[in-house]
Order: C-alpha cells, then sequence, then structure tokens
C-alpha cells in the first residue's frame, strides 16, 4: 500500500508544511536521504503540548500524541522536497526531544508516538534516539527530527 493511502487509511492529511521562525529550511535532500529539521506539534499555526513532561508538568500521554503530530509535520516537510508522500520509501532514523522535568525518564515513550505513526505508514522500524532537555522552541513539549529515504 501507497503510504498515501495509509495515511488515508488512518484518516490523517499532510498538513502544510510549517514557516520557519529562523534561518533553516524544513527538509533538505541529501544523498537520496530527505533530512527534516526539527518540528514542533503545530496544529493550525497553535503549538499543542506546552511545558517540561513529569511531576506538576505537561503529561506524558499527551506529549506521546504531540510527538505523532510531530512526526506527521516532518512527514509533510520530507514529502514537500521530494515530490510528494509516494516517493518517500520509509524513515531510516528519528530524533526526538523532550523537554523534561528532572524527575521525569519516560522520553523513550513520548517519542514513540511518532515511531509508532511512521511504522503504521510505511511498515517498518527505524533507528532512533529519544533525549531529554530543558527546553524547547515555543515551550512546546516534543521536538521530532526524521531522515526519509527517497525511492
Amino acid at each position: 500500500m501507497l503510504p498515501s493511502e495509509k495515511l488515508a487509511e488512518l484518516g490523517l492529511e499532510l498538513p502544510a508544511v510549517a514557516t520557519p521562525v529562523a534561518a533553516y529550511v524544513p527538509a533538505v535532500i541529501d544523498r537520496g536521504v530527505v533530512r527534516t529539521s526539527g518540528q514542533i506539534p503545530v496544529v493550525d499555526g497553535e503549538p499543542v503540548c506546552i511545558g517540561a513532561v513529569g511531576e506538576d508538568g505537561a503529561d506524558p500521554e499527551d506529549a506521546k500524541d504531540a510527538a505523532r503530530v510531530c512526526a506527521l509535520n516532518a512527514l509533510a516537510a520530507a514529502a514537500s522536497v521530494a515530490g510528494g508522500i509516494d516517493n518517500l520509501a520509509g524513515v531510516v532514523k528519528v530524533v526526538g526531544f523532550v523537554s523534561s522535568r528532572p524527575d521525569f525518564y519516560g522520553q523513550a515513550g513520548v517519542i514513540n508516538g511518532a515511531s509508532e505513526l511512521f511504522g503504521e505508514i510505511f511498515g517498518s522500524q527505524h533507528a532512533r534516539s529519544a533525549v531529554g532537555v530543558a527546553a524547547l522552541p515555543l515551550n512546546v513539549s516534543v521536538e521530532v527530527e526524521a531522515e526519509f529515504l527517497i525511492k
């Protein structure tokens, strides 16, 4: 099944590619791989899931849902430079950043939101890092960057 068909089956549409807020582009092609810039959980121009994850902070399940939004935004950025989602063969690597309180150690579970969406669309696994950080742009809880193979 083509990635576009899988996306439709999941009831999802690619969002518009976010306009960069600094000196970078959303995605580039490098030797047959699309590399995305870090994508934050923005829906209709508004950030979702704000603040550090952990005790008295953002809920880990909400952050996992936000990682899924980040993944969809990364997919849109990659598709925009690859000539469409169906020109992407799969995900090679995901790097996820979780704004974390000092007592939070569940970064891997949060970034599963992105990995699981990519698995649903492409039917494969990828290499991955999940990193806790002190803060992220716009005070969002999660940021995801990804590398996709081009067909």
